[in-house]
């Protein structure tokens, strides 16, 4: 019998957990078990999730540093309403609606990524973070004095105000300032079980796969990967699209949760965020973004009992886990601990698989 490599164990073991964290909470949810505050945290979370998995293909897996990963997301948002609302009339079903309004945010967010990504690659560590940010913030402005509408005639786009649209009985999706309004609520907790899920397909196939190898080959030594035919540039965008694309998918999921999406929801704190998660998790770790991602998204909702002090709690607890993931006296300490649980379950295993024989 053929025995699974480990990269191929780990990656089932961070399927299990995703589909296992779903089952229960979609159990409790129909049980009744859950709040309603934390029933309405669900889809943030799972979007919370994707964008720590995306992000860690161009942070942990390239080794670039990128700051405007909320700006795929508000692409992504934006675009994948306007699709959504202008399919109303023509698609009835409202998961395909939906899923037609977040393939659309990723295909705009992936060419957002690819026009982006062609000048700003060239640059390295600190420069393209900040090209990065400000590329966020561009976007966030350009929402801004966005006015979009759809009637009969078709789409209506201006920089002035709806009146300007000229639209004769038609809807107005985005107003300027206050961004999306009027947003069909489409998101479930299970289209946000599909999507991590196939951002995990997608990214752990890229790790595995040879385009993966080149890729992190250049992160570890660039000029090495180019002395072996290995286009640096190439793999960099690749691997900087990809993750665009998924971050918009995630934004179009996140947008059509609400009713209403302004542009300020994708400002330079949710890039720092999404940032946070895969640090803490650690980078290029994809189970631990996971975990980080969902923890801290619950975190401010568990200590909301604390009033005042809630997000001062939160910050202490992001800082003592930064401290204690390099300790390594801490990390030894806790391997210990682990490993003779490890022992009496590979025991029990192997003792199972004789009485099989």
């Amino acid at each position: 019998m053929k025995t699974l490599s480990k990269n191929t164990k780990n990656n089932l073991l961070t399927y299990a957990l995703v589909i296992v964290a779903y089952v229960v909470l979609q159990s409790m949810q129909a049980a009744g078990a859950l709040s309603r505050s934390f029933s309405g945290q669900l889809v943030p979370i799972c979007v919370y999730i994707s964008l720590a998995i995306s992000l860690n293909l161009v942070v942990g897996v390239s080794g670039e540093l990128s700051l405007g990963h909320a700006g795929f997301m508000s692409v992504g948002a934006f675009s994948g309403v306007i699709v959504a609302v202008c399919l109303k009339n023509a698609v009835a079903n409202d998961v395909l609606r939906l899923i037609c309004g977040m393939l659309g945010g990723a295909a705009v967010a992936a060419f957002a990524g690819f026009l982006i990504g062609i000048p700003v690659l060239r640059l390295r560590g600190d420069y393209l973070a900040i090209v990065t940010l400000a590329f966020g913030e561009i976007i966030k402005n350009v929402v801004n004095i966005l006015y979009v509408g759809v009637d009969a005639k078709g789409l209506h786009v201006s920089t002035v105000s709806t009146d300007a649209l000229g639209l004769v009985d038609g809807t107005v999706i985005m107003n300027g300032p206050m961004g999306a309004t009027g947003v069909p609520q489409l998101s479930s907790f299970f289209m946000g079980f599909v999507l991590i899920m196939v951002t995990l397909f997608i990214v752990l196939s890229i790790i595995g796969s040879r385009q993966g190898r080149a890729i992190m080959a250049a992160r570890d030594n660039r000029i090495a990967a180019e002395s072996v035919g290995i286009s640096v540039s190439r793999c960099k965008l690749t691997a900087f699209v990809i993750s665009a694309a998924l971050a918009g998918m995630a934004g179009a999921l996140y947008a059509m949760n609400y009713s209403t999406v302004a542009a300020k929801k994708f400002d330079f704190n949710t890039s720092i965020l999404v940032l946070v998660f895969v640090v803490l998790g650690g980078m290029g770790n994809i189970r631990g973004g996971i975990i980080a991602a969902a923890v801290l998204t619950v975190l401010p909702e568990l200590l909301r009992s604390m009033q005042d002090y809630r997000m001062l709690v939160y910050a202490i607890v992001l800082i003592l886990v930064m401290l204690g993931r390099n300790n390594a006296t801490l990390k030894n300490n806790l391997s210990r601990l682990v490993k003779p649980l490890t022992g009496l379950f590979r025991k029990g295993a192997a003792a199972n698989g004789k009485e099989g024989d």
